[in-house]
């Protein structure tokens, strides 16, 4: 009898720890991540090797931002059970947010070994091989995660993005199709449909995801950016001034931005606004040569040739392998009364493959 009270016992402790695991993963879900730290350290204090509490105790810290902690609970939950793929899934997703992106491969190619249909094991594979810039199989990957099911518009978003890195647009505006009919409040899906659309010239229908976007989140400068853009392509250069202005506005630290704005100044022939908006795209980079390009243009429009040949020095001094930049340096010291000068950099541009220089070694260059 005295055995019998201890079987009893130990079911009765194995349905109550059951219990205590589904209100854990209920916890869990609903992001009471401290909470679920604590408890899940009871039930491991009480078990040290119950592997699912060690599990959920990891989620709760990957989320706490306690990756270490996650990995060290994870890998000891997988000395219990060497095929706990739920184990190698999370311990990956703590290794990607730490930048291993290749010892997150390896856990999800272990946990995909254990559970060929183990879809969240591929998405997150699919992420990691993203991270490495392996897009083929990243696209693999995120595509058997959508077989698998089920579906979602994260799904449909990652494979998206991947197919849109390697030039098939048309195929991703599809997957971006479907993501937004599954969830129409998602404002990222919106841009970044905007964005393959105006990778293959449909400026209307990218402005239209960019203004639906915006409206969503108008918080956001990148949407504002992108709309610029296609405002821009469209040669509508006020209204893409106004939104480089807006995305300026909500955030004053992207040299690029400066410099896209710069660009439509001088397109409107508003040179020393187009400097000013340089000047501070090089304050924030002064190692983009690409900035020192455009205020040159732009000084060389205001006769300060002086100074552009200045700019167009620097940027040869920060990539000296560019002609198109030697070319216009000459055409500057042309302009400035020095042909000499001017003749050796037409002779370097033509060494690195300009044909506009060679014309104009003959020209001038005698």
């Amino acid at each position: 009898m005295k055995k019998l009270i201890i079987v009893f016992f130990l079911l009765l402790n194995i349905v109550s720890t059951g219990q205590d695991l589904e209100g854990l993963k209920k916890k869990l879900a609903n992001g009471d991540f401290a909470n679920v730290k604590a408890e899940a350290s009871k039930l491991i204090e009480a078990s040290p090797k119950n592997k699912r509490a060690l599990s959920l105790r990891a989620q709760a810290r990957i989320a706490l931002q306690d990756y270490y902690g996650a990995i060290s609970d994870l890998t000891f939950a997988l000395e219990q059970d060497s095929t706990f793929t739920e184990a190698y899934n999370y311990r990956a997703e703590a290794k990607m947010l730490l930048g291993d992106d290749d010892g997150a491969i390896d856990d999800l190619d272990k946990a995909i070994k254990f559970n060929a249909k183990y879809a969240d094991a591929y998405t997150n594979r699919g992420l990691a091989k993203y991270n490495i810039e392996d897009l083929q199989g990243a696209y693999f990957d995120f595509s058997k995660a959508l077989e698998l099911g089920p579906t979602d518009a994260d799904k449909y978003f990652n494979r998206g993005v991947v197919k849109a890195e390697l030039g098939e647009f048309i195929s991703a505006i599809d997957d971006y199709n479907k993501a937004i009919d599954l969830d129409k409040a998602d404002p990222n899906l919106l841009n970044y449909r905007g964005v393959a659309y105006y990778n293959i010239g449909e400026y209307d229908k990218a402005i239209a995801d960019y203004d639906a976007a915006i409206k969503l989140d108008g918080k956001d400068p990148l949407k504002f950016e992108n709309r610029a853009l296609s405002k821009s392509a469209k040669e509508d250069y006020k209204g893409a001034l106004e939104d480089y202005n807006k995305a300026i506005e909500l955030f004053d630290e992207d040299p690029e931005t400066f410099n896209l704005r710069g660009v439509i100044k001088y397109t409107l022939e508003d040179n020393d606004g187009a400097i000013a908006d340089y000047n501070k795209a090089i304050e924030l980079d002064p190692s983009n040569p690409m900035y020192y390009d455009n205020r040159a243009l732009s000084k060389t429009e205001k006769e300060d040739f002086t100074g552009a040949i200045e700019d167009y020095t620097t940027s040869i001094e920060l990539y000296p392998v560019d002609p198109e930049t030697y070319y216009q340096r000459a055409m500057v010291k042309l302009q400035a009364g020095n042909k000499y000068d001017a003749c050796l950099d037409f002779k370097k541009a033509e060494e690195l493959g300009s044909p506009e220089a060679k014309a104009e070694i003959k020209k001038n260059c005698k």
